[in-house]
């Protein structure tokens, strides 16, 4: 019997998550197939509840259904903490998890860069934000989190001092917090196709010893790390992070150890690389 998985979000018609998950399941002969399926706000519940009906092994969430998941299924406690589910598993109920900050600290720490000490910038206060702003502090960094909304940023920069350094502000402070930061991460949908010229900063607010990372990945190089490369800085793409979140959701779905290389491949050709 095929197990069915799938990616909620709206939108969806950019996700490569059914490309890297499709491949895995090719790659271990697995009798199972991943798809994306266009789902709002206001549906999810019973979008999740038909899928578990249905007999789905697993779904991951993304933009804008993260938090709005907090409320349908049961979140582990990480998940609980950071306020956020980007995957869900059947097996037993609906389990909810967070695989996102797991995700950015690989794709960070695979470029050899400390996260442990360093003065993090994160630009953005949705649910990417929030699990890479808990995982990071808990590893030791000081997080500062910008955000338009303001009260959004000083809101959750109270919660990541729960575990960790961490303070907010509006978005008018990120030149000069990047000026005393050694990573900034874009975690906005600036620069994400349709849309590609938007960017959070320009090279003349960067410094050569700072690195990027941009968590958008289509397009792979967006305009904030060519900006970056610009500047000299260390720019990092945000495929690493889709791959390595989407390991740690196979993991839990299958009990399986994924086909990492096989998944990266799979969303650069997705992306025509």
């Amino acid at each position: 019997m095929n197990t069915v998985y799938g990616v909620y979000g709206d939108p969806i018609a950019h996700s490569l998550s059914p490309n890297m998950h499709n491949a895995a399941f090719r790659e271990l002969g697995m009798e199972s197939t991943y798809q994306a399926f266009r789902v709002s706000s206001e549906n999810l519940k019973d979008a999740l509840l038909g899928a578990k009906a249905m007999g789905f092994g697993g779904v991951n969430l993304t933009v804008p259904l993260k938090q709005e998941a907090l409320g349908i299924v049961d979140a582990d406690p990480l998940a609980e903490s950071i306020g956020a589910i980007n995957t869900v598993d059947f097996k037993d109920g609906m389990i909810g998890y967070n695989t996102d900050g797991i995700g950015a600290k690989r794709a960070i720490e695979e470029q050899e860069i400390k996260i442990k000490g360093s003065k993090v910038l994160i630009v953005g206060a949705g649910g990417a934000a929030r699990a890479i702003a808990f995982q990071f502090a808990r590893d030791g960094a000081n997080i500062t989190i910008a955000n338009r909304t303001e009260q959004k940023a000083l809101d959750l920069s109270m919660e990541v001092s729960s575990v960790g350094l961490a303070t907010g502000c509006g978005i008018d402070c990120i030149k000069d917090m990047i000026a005393d930061s050694d990573i900034l991460v874009n975690c906005t949908t600036l620069g994400m196709k349709p849309n590609p010229e938007g960017t959070i900063a320009t090279a003349e607010d960067m410094h050569p010893d700072l690195t990027v990372f941009d968590i958008v990945y289509n397009p792979l190089e967006t305009r904030l790390l060519k900006e970056t490369k610009k500047a000299g800085a260390k720019a990092i793409t945000g495929e690493m992070m889709l791959v390595y979140q989407g390991a740690e959701a196979f993991r839990i779905w299958t009990g399986v150890e994924p086909p990492i290389e096989v998944m990266k491949q799979a969303v650069l050709e997705g992306l025509g690389i």
